[in-house]
């Protein structure tokens, strides 16, 4: 099916997305009337996300698309908007977000973090099989399939996907040999699910306040974070001269072309000592070491944290935050971009698998949040460093403040090094609940 948007050249989608942006910033920053109003129930942040999300939506942009010319040939072309803005732009702006940062102060936000991770990657660990029992006793076929075509071997890679990222969905893919014809479902049922889940993340920002109070939380130790990044930026703040703007994109940017030359060599030689490991269950746990973006990310991090022990951690003071700042919401755009709301009703019964499995990742996260009184951040965090891994996680965690989006990031990493052997243990629980 030939299903062409109107704009298909990326100078122009870009340019739309960028006004896009523009009309969300405009209108929030306007303090009287319907939108000041608006903007007090819906973050400036979710809006970002679903401006593009109706754009693809009513057929304006998309991220792919399939045409068929006179003579029947079909041709897939897709925007590469996402993979510049995750690529190029999110490491660098993970460098100037961390340029400030001072990391004792974030290793002392304490326990409470760690436990909200891990508190999420459970969720989806028992979600997937809970989700399998509750859906089977409706459609059974839903969740049917035998030999290659078995549904619960393709729910694994969401599995990998929501615990770790892109490389643990792969070697999910691998291990449980899932029918590769029918694996675009899977990846579609990821996409729509894990962005409603985004969707609803950021409308909670806008409400933190009245979250933490019903979770009694203590929010002590993120504000002195955020005190101490703030009282450090007013101190160092100037007037950006041109010098100052072209140093920031020089580190930027510097950064970003060093952690893909950097991941252009990590990623090939732990692929090839990890190709080397006998046991195939003990290779696939370490796939993502083969990953060029979990490189990327680690070593942009490393860099920038490195940076922030030096004088450059002054350029705080010129705006690079607010440069990075730029580029996240550029990043939010695109991924907005790839949602396109009609999905939701195209394959409802693994929608319905997808939504359950991801409703049990809250609750649960909820109920410890409650018992713990940890703060909407670590609950909106840790669940994101799971199911959005390193692309979202900082996204969210920028949201309450820049300097905290190392924060998303550290814990992003965690979700690459255990996503493989806990999907593991999630899928043996799917099979066992899918056979039952």
């Amino acid at each position: 099916m030939d299903n062409t948007p109107i704009f298909t050249d990326d100078t122009i989608v870009f340019g739309l997305l960028m006004l896009a942006l523009g009309f969300v910033f405009i209108t929030e920053s306007i303090k009287t009337g319907f939108w000041a109003k608006f903007y007090k129930i819906v973050p400036g942040l979710f809006m970002a996300y679903m401006v593009p999300a109706v754009l693809t939506t009513t057929g304006l942009i998309s991220p792919e698309w399939t045409t068929i010319s006179e003579t029947g040939v079909i041709t897939e072309h897709s925007s590469s908007l996402y993979y510049v803005a995750s690529r190029y732009l999110l490491p660098a702006a993970l460098v100037l977000m961390t340029l400030s940062i001072d990391l004792k102060a974030v290793f002392n936000l304490g326990w409470k973090a760690l436990v909200m991770f891990f508190t999420g990657t459970l969720g989806i660990v028992i979600g997937g099989p809970i989700a399998i029992l509750l859906i089977a006793s409706v459609s059974p076929e839903t969740v049917g399939g035998v030999g290659p075509d078995a549904v619960w071997r393709g729910l694994s890679t969401l599995a990998g996907s929501w615990i770790g990222g892109g490389a643990n969905q792969t070697a999910m893919l691998e291990i449980y040999g899932y029918n590769q014809a029918k694996y675009g479902g899977m990846v579609f049922v990821d996409i729509v699910v894990a962005n409603i889940w985004m969707a609803i993340i950021l409308i909670g920002i806008g409400k933190r306040n009245r979250i933490n109070k019903w979770l009694n939380a203590d929010t002590s130790s993120i504000e002195e974070l955020k005190e101490k990044m703030s009282t450090f930026s007013e101190k160092v703040k100037r007037n950006p001269s041109l010098t100052d703007i072209m140093v920031i994109c020089a580190i930027a940017f510097g950064t970003v072309s060093m952690a893909h030359l950097s991941a252009n060599f990590l990623a090939p030689l732990f692929d090839g000592i990890v190709a080397d490991i006998e046991s195939p269950t003990t290779r696939n746990i370490f796939t993502f070491l083969g990953s060029k973006f979990f490189w990327m990310i680690s070593v942009a991090t490393i860099i920038a944290i490195v940076l922030s022990n030096t004088k450059a951690k002054n350029y705080e003071g010129a705006g690079a935050s607010k440069f990075g700042s730029v580029f996240i919401y550029i990043l939010v755009a695109s991924i907005g971009m790839k949602m396109d709301l009609t999905m939701i009703f195209d394959n409802l019964g693994l929608i319905a698998i997808g939504v359950v499995w991801m409703t049990i990742h809250a609750i649960l996260l909820v109920i410890v949040a409650k018992l713990i009184k940890a703060p909407y951040f670590f609950l909106a965090v840790g669940s994101q460093a799971n199911v959005g891994g390193a692309a979202s996680a900082p996204i969210v965690a920028s949201a309450f403040h820049p300097s905290l989006a190392t924060v998303g990031v550290l814990l992003a990493v965690f979700g690459y090094a255990v996503g493989t052997i806990a999907a593991i243990g999630c899928t043996i629980l799917m099979e066992l609940a899918a056979v039952s």
